[in-house]
């Protein structure tokens, strides 16, 4: 007889009771095969494995309840709905349907006996509780109760918790009689670590005893959680290695600005470094880098020398000096022969990229081009011809820099700021653009939002990591007040005071329900309503709505101190820098993430002038609301605000990429979870070295046809 196949190449659909429309649902949760089942954990749990005494039940309790049925009657209201009043020794509750059939009316009949699982609410009669599961006891029999806590799982549309209890049900006695499920962690690490078997693990988690200890589970804390989280988190890792190897097997220009290659002549002759365009640069720069950017710069340089592609993130707080850093790295790339391009989220922030990098390289005699949405016409194919000839050295714009029509001469590098706004296929479409078949530009991706350690040993296996961990002197920290709208005419009078001071202010009004149309709304009300309050003072507008010629307009008069008082929505959020500006008044801060928060705050404080942050709240509160703002308050660490912003709200809003399938963990807490990682990347390099054909099968276990995000 045949053995039976490994539980990852059964489809589901051999499973019983699964037709095509299961099929189809299943697929929705990226179940496919046995082995996705049984991987598919549960969420939390229920314990219908004791009858509670209805006296004693309390709001908010899941309960199993056993008890006579006293009453059933339907009741006209708004909604018309079946009550059930049922009743034991200790007390009566009500039962809720919506919605019934004649059939479960008469079922439910005075007199019967009930055993149902609910939530306790208050409604109209007291205690009640909402479509609850039920079934009716025949007279005389005694059903017996769950031996174990009953899973909850992730669901969808059109697929109940009973029929997927059933089906994993199914899945687990198959794993248990066909021993076919691989545990893919060598031996010794399972020894190491003292995990336990992997189907003991997978049985424990969908099916714990009346013993388990319930918190630890639903804090995901208990071994057999540990053991899986640290499985999937050792897959993500080996997937992103696995990337990053098959760039290193592609090769990149040579870029080293210390030598001068001449192929033609087949020597290799070296070169005064003070010739270099990096030297000539720093020259007549007005200031001295810090050492971070010094040691930030030399990491670069040494990536940009190798004939294997850079993939390097480069994080800094807000106004550390990254764009100084980035125009080095553009600079060397061009002394090599190649074009550079920078490529940034918006328009405002690109705008301001192309300002400065025109003021810096243009008396170096480089071309500089510019490519955005609003550029059009014989401009717009101007552009365009010089980029494919060459005649432009570096690029800088939005994503227009990555449409079909955009052909590079030589591309070498390729700069993304504020990568984490970009879709994965953006940020790929751009480095195709210098793949000529040979070779593949470098890439160097920036962030002034620091990404927590957890999220870099993690989302970014694949790339190097270089960090400006200091600020430039001269910068002035931001005092940061937490203050309630019902104070809003002191926060008036205080920007009245500032700017006839010779101050310059930021009013921000933030996000409201998602929708961009009301938030440039309320920016414009907001901002009708400061001109009639401060008369005397010249104010002006900006949102994601007007054209560009209108925002970049409104920003060049705030820069040269034409306005004193800018309303914004967040398209200042990063890129803007006005060192005179030293009021910033954030209005609902608590609809804001604490990455956000901290961008915007960092517009301020540019400049010598003390600089202060007003979070202007509508109250009440909520406790993270709280937290968030209180965090806030107390720190100007960009990067313990992520650590925090991480635990508040997890990687998926962190990194920007719930819409990517990025990071979309089934197990793992990249916050919980973070004492793992060390562990991880070791026990990675074991496997890489000692067991290589394992790491298909774990990439295929936990990530399946989610492998792609990576490839960036």
């Amino acid at each position: 007889m045949a053995n039976p196949p490994a539980l990852n190449d059964c489809p589901v659909a051999q499973l019983k009771g699964v037709g095509p429309k299961l099929v189809e649902r299943l697929a929705a949760l990226h179940i496919s095969s046995v082995q996705d089942l049984l991987f598919h954990l549960p969420t939390r749990y229920q314990d219908r494995t004791r009858v509670a005494q209805l006296g004693r039940v309390r709001l908010g309790q899941d309960v199993m309840l056993e008890a006579e049925i006293l009453s059933s009657d339907i009741e006209v209201g708004r909604r018309r709905s079946l009550v059930c009043r049922i009743k034991d020794p200790t007390g009566i509750i009500s039962l809720r349907f919506f919605h019934f059939s004649a059939a479960q009316k008469n079922l439910l009949s005075p007199g019967n006996r009930i055993r149902c699982f609910g939530e306790i609410r208050s409604g109209k009669t007291g205690y009640e509780i909402y479509h609850p599961e039920y079934q009716v006891l025949q007279a005389g029999i005694t059903a017996p109760l769950a031996d174990s806590l009953t899973p909850v799982y992730p669901a969808t549309e059109g697929l109940q918790q009973v029929r997927l209890r059933a089906l994993i049900d199914q899945a687990l006695s198959m794993m248990l009689s066909q021993s076919t499920l691989v545990d893919w962690l060598p031996d010794n690490v399972l020894r190491s670590f003292r995990f336990p078997a992997l189907p003991d693990a997978l049985q424990y988690l969908h099916h714990p005893p009346t013993s388990a200890p319930v918190q630890q589970l639903l804090n995901g804390q208990h071994p057999a959680q540990q053991r899986l989280a640290f499985e999937e988190l050792l897959s993500h890792r080996l997937c992103l290695r696995r990337l990053r190897q098959q760039s290193a097997h592609q090769n990149a220009p040579i870029l080293d600005v210390g030598l001068d290659v001449s192929l033609d002549m087949g020597v290799v002759a070296a070169r005064d470094v003070a010739d270099t365009l990096p030297q000539k640069f720093l020259k007549q720069l007005p200031f001295a880098l810090t050492n971070a950017q010094v040691r930030v710069t030399q990491e670069i340089r040494q990536d940009l020398g190798r004939n294997e592609p850079m993939l390097r993130l480069l994080q800094g707080d807000v106004g550390s000096g990254k764009t100084v850093v980035a125009a080095l790295a553009a600079l060397q790339t061009v002394d090599g022969g190649y074009q550079a391009a920078i490529m940034a989220p918006t328009e405002i922030l690109a705008e301001q990229h192309f300002i400065n990098f025109s003021a810096w390289l243009l008396p170096l005699g480089l071309r500089i081009g510019w490519l955005s949405g609003k550029v059009k016409g014989k401009q717009r194919q101007q552009t365009l011809a010089d980029l494919a000839s060459g005649d432009i050295d570096i690029a800088v714009g939005t994503h227009a820099l990555f449409q079909n029509e955009v052909q590079f001469n030589r591309l070498g590098l390729v700069i993304i700021d504020e990568q984490h706004r970009f879709g994965v296929h953006q940020r790929l479409a751009l480095r195709e653009k210098g793949n000529d078949g040979r070779t593949i530009p470098h890439q160097l991706v920036m962030t002034a939002t620091p990404i927590p350690r957890t999220l870099a040993m993690s989302a970014y296996a694949d790339l190097d990591c270089s960090i400006i961990d200091e600020l430039p002197p001269g910068r002035t920290p931001v005092n940061t007040v937490i203050i309630s709208n019902s104070r809003r005419d002191d926060v008036v009078a205080r920007i009245h005071e500032a700017c006839r001071s010779g101050s310059q202010a930021y009013w921000v009004c933030t996000l409201i329900e998602e929708s961009e149309a009301l938030q440039c709304q309320a920016a414009e009300v907001t901002w009708q309503a400061l001109q009639e309050q401060l008369p005397d003072l010249a104010i002006g507008l900006i949102h994601g709505r007007m054209k560009p010629g209108e925002k970049t307009s409104v920003m060049d008069a705030f820069k040269q101190g034409h306005l004193q008082l800018l309303v914004a929505t967040t398209v200042i959020e990063v890129g803007v820098d006005v060192p005179n500006a030293s009021l910033m008044i954030i209005e609902n801060p608590e609809r804001l993430g604490l990455a956000q928060l901290h961008q915007l705050r960092g517009r301020v404080g540019r400049g010598a002038k003390a600089s202060h942050c007003l979070l202007l709240y509508q109250p009440p509160l909520s406790l993270q609301g709280k937290q968030r703002l209180g965090i806030m308050r107390d720190s100007s660490d960009g990067f313990y605000i992520a650590e925090q912003d991480l635990a508040l709200r997890g990687p998926g809003q962190v990194l920007g990429t719930q819409q990517t399938g990025l990071m979309s963990f089934r197990i793992a807490d990249l916050s919980r979870d973070a004492d793992l990682l060390d562990s991880v990347k070791s026990v990675a390099d074991l496997i890489e070295q000692t067991h290589p054909t394992h790491i298909a099968p774990l990439v295929n276990r936990w990530l399946g046809d989610r492998e792609l995000y990576g490839n960036v």
